[in-house]
């Protein structure tokens, strides 16, 4: 349109030249001369106002087909979670917290990993990530077998090698189901900061799964589900109890399970910066009372707390690494009917990453956990959160435990790195409340190496090696070789 109108003007303008400048040289008269002197350069004044006009058309123009750019009110960056999960979490981000970690957890998607792109709804910038993942597997175990479509099949559960039994030889496995699916929102509210993040995978619900006789389809599971409004986060996300940057890159789900906190739930937390290295965050969490009694070394859940968990976090973060110190403090309570007790749990976890070098190629990773009663926060509930034997008047009894993990990661190249774990976590159950068949302690050991030929693939390989101690003394052991490979979108 906006050429048109220059044609149209200029075509005019050369007209009216044109009419002035023929009778100018007929007439070859000095006083016509000066005027037609005056009326050209009127012409070149008009075209130059004209070339202005379409300039001003055309960045005008081009600058509204521009995205907008990340920190603008349409598209600014934000997060974690944790995700966390993750993510987070992952336990789910949630959200999420940070650098990449494990394979299966790495870019958590947290309270400060909003979109920076996307595309734009009712004002609203939405962005959908994730990964594709398939992994595969070959299992040896000394103790039996795992069963059929169990979660120890597809990624390390420390509580599911296999104790007691006789080796069956070599297990092959290998599914899809890590596969991620991220939907981040962020709507800015007049100077406020408004985000959204919900985060899918098909490995979270066991036992409501599909088989693998003929089309391997897996249901959807929800890992992180929260909304940020500037400084709070409600739903669910990440333990605040975890630092999931502190997570190594593995090909496994987790990698390092024993020795860490993982934890996904609803949840109510309030984040304040403190200073430029420091900031402080304060949750109230849903709460839930995994038990075993002495007869059985099944952990159930209870369903009859009446107080959240309560978890702080201080994270620090400098040049020279950044590190967490967490603090959870719990309410456990069983009613049976003929059994109605409670008991306090407790928990610090001190955790944190430190670079070896500039390039940010290699870095030690740790975290170390003790606590009384709180069993499910850590390894994936290879403890119970509280013991009780089921008659009127026992006293619920709270397992103390102590787990960690460290990891060292070597980059030999851009392309070429390798992780090293060992992660361990042992349990003291109270003198005669040790239950029948329950884990006394678990470690395990792995090393990896990853090839990434572009920046969205990663290509990983990995050997694990991890027991299981019980109570009565008997140790089953597991051996496991794993491939890896993810594209990141």
């Amino acid at each position: 349109m906006t050429r048109m109108v220059f044609k149209t003007r200029l075509a005019l303008t050369a007209l009216l030249a044109g009419t002035a400048l023929v009778p100018g040289i007929a007439q070859a008269q000095t006083a016509r001369e000066v005027e037609l002197e005056t009326r050209l350069k009127a012409l070149e004044a008009a075209v130059q106002d004209l070339r202005g006009e379409l300039n001003a058309a055309r960045a005008t123009a081009s600058t509204a087909t521009q995205p907008s750019p990340v920190g603008s009110p349409s598209g600014q960056s934000s997060a974690t979670a944790v995700a966390s999960s993750q993510t987070a979490p992952h336990p789910t981000a949630p959200v999420g917290p940070t650098a990449p970690t494990a394979l299966a957890e790495a870019k958590p998607t947290g309270p400060g990993a909003a979109p920076t792109d996307g595309f734009k709804v009712a004002g609203t910038t939405v962005k959908l990530n994730g990964f594709i993942k398939t992994w595969a597997s070959v299992s040896r175990y000394s103790g039996g077998n795992i069963a059929p479509e169990s979660v120890g099949r597809d990624f390390y559960f420390p509580s599911m090698t296999p104790v007691g039994g006789r080796n069956e030889g070599n297990s092959f496995e290998s599914h899809a189901k890590q596969t991620r699916i991220v939907l981040a929102t962020d709507t800015p509210i007049a100077g406020h900061s408004l985000k959204g993040l919900v985060e899918l995978d098909f490995q979270v619900v066991p036992g409501t799964q599909g088989n693998q006789r003929v089309v391997s389809g897996y249901n959807p599971g929800l890992r992180r589900a929260f909304f940020t409004y500037d400084n709070w986060l409600f739903g669910q996300e990440w333990t605040t109890f975890q630092y999931i940057g502190a997570l190594p890159e593995t090909t496994d789900f987790i990698g390092p399970s024993e020795g860490s906190v993982f934890v996904r739930q609803a949840q109510i937390r309030y984040t304040r910066k403190l200073s430029d290295t420091l900031s402080l965050s304060v949750a109230a969490e849903n709460p839930e009372t995994a038990s075993t009694n002495l007869v059985s070394a099944a952990v159930v859940e209870n369903a009859d707390d009446r107080l959240p968990d309560v978890a702080a976090r201080l994270n620090y973060k400098t040049a020279f690494g950044e590190f967490s110190l967490a603090g959870l403090a719990r309410k456990l309570t069983i009613d049976t009917g003929t059994l109605n007790e409670s008991a306090t749990g407790w928990g610090v976890s001190f955790a944190g990453k430190v670079p070896l070098d500039v390039s940010g190629r290699s870095d030690i990773r740790f975290m170390v956990t003790h606590g009384d009663g709180i069993g499910r926060y850590v390894g994936l509930n290879l403890a119970p959160d509280a013991v009780f034997a089921a008659v009127p008047g026992a006293e619920l009894r709270t397992p103390s435990l102590t787990a960690g993990f460290a990891a060292l990661k070597l980059g030999w190249t851009d392309k070429l790195r390798s992780t090293f774990i060992g992660s361990v976590q042992s349990i003291d159950y109270p003198t005669g409340g040790e239950p029948i068949g329950a884990s006394a302690s678990a470690w395990s050991a792995s090393a990896n190496l990853f090839f990434s030929p572009v920046k969205a693939i990663d290509l990983g390989v990995e050997f694990r090696h991890a027991e299981r101690a019980l109570v009565d003394g008997q140790v089953g052991k597991m051996d496991r070789g794993e491939l890896a490979a993810r594209y990141s979108f």
